[in-house]
């Protein structure tokens, strides 16, 4: 499963997008396991879910809802040593394009 999408390029070719108010109301918390879903996260690392990720961090973090415990350098190397990315902002920055696609039915 291919989970890298150029968002611009679907849009354009999708003919009826939803408004955003319909996608997300920005009253809204996001979950973090909605956003790093077991799909994405099994596609680009070596882990089946974020949970397992965060816990098999240089932290005493067990689950992704522990993340601020993660060093942000010790995050940015272990997140470049496991994953396909280059960096924890890579990471968030993808799986955030991941989800708009899955929420816009692009992906």
């Amino acid at each position: 499963m291919v989970l890298e999408i150029d968002l611009e390029d679907a849009a354009q070719k999708q003919d009826d997008l939803p408004a955003a108010d319909d996608v997300y109301d920005t009253d809204d918390e996001i979950p973090l396991a909605e956003i790093f879903d077991d799909a994405f996260v099994q596609a680009r690392s070596e882990f089946d879910s974020f949970d397992e990720l965060v816990a098999a961090s240089p932290s005493d973090a067990e689950t992704g809802d522990e993340l601020e415990a993660v060093g942000h350098g010790e995050w940015d190397e272990f997140v470049a040593e496991t994953t396909d990315f280059e960096d924890g902002e890579e990471l968030v920055m993808e799986a955030r394009d991941h989800w708009v696609a899955k929420r816009l039915d692009l992906a």
